[in-house]
């Protein structure tokens, strides 16, 4: 996967991240659906790096008018030639063929390695790199078993969307009883995976911290970038040949 359009200095890809989108949220749904038909059209690809979707129980519930729409504009998106690549994060992590054969997005895995307009950039959902947090990483393992996985979808969308209320619930709760360095990347985490993928650029969401970092690990400058949620207000990241720089809606 390379973009290395260096001849057209216009040429730019965009990142977005924990947008949570949901029916209880119109107003961010809405600038979503205008970034992608008013900003995203003129970019060369898009990279949607997890939490889409405040929660998605099954392909099965593409029946959902959100969830049915999100699919049409990614595909509009997509029928513009602008290519599309979707990450799961750990609240979408669900999704699956018949989503990304809607929308013609291409499924990506995590994390995933770039040439980006001559720049190494590595790119991922960003809760790897959390690794402080205990109890999360057990429940990511959990989430990612296969078995576990079928057992779920085979229930009723209604007992499987009741599930995932009190999930989201217990992980409210459980929030505050955490501090804010623990819920955020454990610092030898992320210095050990720029370290295993040669010290490139990083870009990362999850943590709901947007920030640029610039980190020296073993004698190597790297940068590292934190996406915004779009809980409040929406945004992206926009990177070309020079460099990247955040935006908000």
């Amino acid at each position: 996967m390379k973009h290395t359009s260096i001849l057209d200095p216009m040429s730019h890809t965009l990142f977005i991240s924990d947008l949570h989108l949901c029916a209880d949220r119109p107003h961010i749904n809405q600038q979503f659906f205008d970034f992608l038909s008013r900003t995203a059209p003129q970019a060369e690809a898009l990279y949607i790096l997890g939490d889409l979707f405040e929660y998605w129980v099954g392909d099965d519930d593409l029946t959902d008018p959100l969830n049915a729409a999100v699919a049409a504009a990614l595909r509009r998106l997509r029928d513009k030639s602008v290519a599309l690549y979707l990450m799961h994060g750990n609240r979408d992590l669900l999704l699956g063929e018949e989503f990304t054969r809607r929308s013609r997005a291409e499924a990506i895995a995590d994390p995933v390695l770039l040439e980006l307009y001559g720049t190494r950039t590595l790119i991922m959902h960003g809760d790897t790199l959390c690794t402080d947090d205990v109890e999360y990483q057990k429940f990511r393992t959990y989430a990612r078993n296969p078995e576990n996985q079928a057992k779920f979808l085979a229930q009723p969308i209604a007992k499987r969307k009741e599930q995932i209320l009190g999930l989201r619930a217990d992980s409210e709760s459980a929030k505050h009883g955490k501090t804010e360095q623990i819920m955020d990347v454990t610092p030898a985490t992320m210095e050990q995976t720029l370290r295993d993928f040669g010290y490139p650029r990083l870009i990362h969401g999850h943590t709901h911290r947007p920030a640029r970092h610039q980190h020296v690990v073993d004698g190597h400058r790297c940068e590292r970038w934190v996406l915004n949620d779009w809980y409040e207000r929406g945004g992206y990241l926009r990177c070309d040949a020079s460099g990247c720089a955040a935006f908000m809606l």
